[in-house]
This record gives structure tokens, sequence and C-alpha cells, in this order.
């Protein structure tokens, strides 16, 4: 999946980068769309960044936001989830409490606030550098996705390890799900109807 700098695309799918703070997901979207690692002190708010892929020979624009994580940030972030195609939820696989919250907090967050009943999500155990003091193992990662219908990798922000192929998998399968590819598609159109009236709004009002 390569970047391309061309703005024309043929879909645009928004994903949403969830869960607690501290668990890298500012660190990943760092990683993704800029190839850089930087340990990034805590979202406030939320966060907005857009990287251009191909895909299955169509041009995609992704626009990715990234939460806070904080409880205090929480109520901010509930319309954030409005018409996501995707969402990742991350997870620190040496720390036990951001692996429990999934199912605490952040499964029951999706389940209250996404408007697509198809949107795909993507669990994501980071931090895997750290090996030595990991405490949630491979398997319970797999079991916990198996059992929520979600894709599942673990991956590393600072090694770059596996960050590309998770933003792939999840956009593979949002172009493999028929309702979110139509979606996008609509949204697409409307975007570039109000480019083209913006332009020809420019064009046609001139100061005398």
């Amino acid at each position: 999946m390569e970047a391309s700098s061309d703005t024309e695309f043929d879909y645009l799918f928004k994903v949403l980068l969830i869960g607690d703070s501290g668990v890298g997901k500012s660190s990943i979207l760092l990683s993704f769309t800029n190839n850089t690692f930087d340990d990034l002190n805590p979202t406030i708010g939320v966060d907005f960044k857009v990287k251009y892929v191909q895909s299955g020979g169509k041009k995609i624009k992704l626009a990715i936001w990234d939460t806070a994580g904080q409880e205090r940030f929480r109520t901010l972030t509930s319309s954030y989830y409005r018409g996501a195609q995707g969402i990742i939820l991350v997870y620190d696989v040496t720390r036990r409490d951001t692996f429990t919250n999934l199912s605490e907090v952040w499964s029951k967050e999706i389940d209250l606030y996404s408007t697509n009943q198809d949107c795909i999500r993507m669990l994501v155990g980071n931090k895997v550098d750290k090996e030595s003091e990991r405490v949630v193992t491979k398997k319970e990662g797999r079991d916990f996705a198996k059992e929520h219908g979600s894709l599942f990798i673990e991956c590393s922000a600072k090694t770059r390890d596996n960050v590309e192929e998770c933003f792939e998998e999840l956009v593979l399968k949002i172009i493999d799900t028929p309702s979110l590819l139509e979606e996008s598609s609509k949204v697409t159109k409307k975007n570039i109807l109000q480019g083209n009236r913006l332009q020809a709004d420019s064009a046609t009002s001139s100061c005398c």
C-alpha cells in the first residue's frame, strides 16, 4: 500500500483510533503518516491526519482521527464516531489494564456511538518491542478479537513493525464490505460536487 500525493481519490474512509491514554495511538498514527516515531504527550481532545494510499487499484483518502484516552475528554469524542468505516482499538501489551478496558470501556463506547453497523474493527496490541515486559499474550489478543468480530495484529510504533500492515488490512476489509464502500462513494461524490460548486462560485463572483 503506497502513499500518493495526488489529492484526487476514489474513496474517502474515516478511521478512528481509540484506547486508553498512553497506549501509543498518536505514535502509531505518526509512524504511519510521517514514517517517524515520537514518544508523544497525551492527546488533548482529538487530533486528525490525512494520508493518501493505493489499495486494490484504487486511490483512497484516509481521514484518521486520533482520540484522547483520558476520561475527562470522553464526552468530546462521541461525535467523532459518526460515519467511521474503521475503528482501531489500541492496547499496550505491557499494561494489563489497557487490555481489560477494551471490554470494560471501549467496546461499549463503540456500541453506543458507532453509526455504521458494518464498521470494521481492528484490535492492535502495541509496544511489542518491549517483549520482556509483555503481560498480555498474543493468544489473549487473538481470542478477544475473535470474540468481538475484530481483525487482529500486534505492532510496534517505535520500530514500525506491522504499522503499515495494520492500516492495510483494515482498508482491504473496508473495500470488501459493500455497505461501507457505497457510503464512502456517496461522501466522495458529495465532496467533489461541493468542491466544483465552490470553484464555480469563485469563478463567477468577480469584484467590480
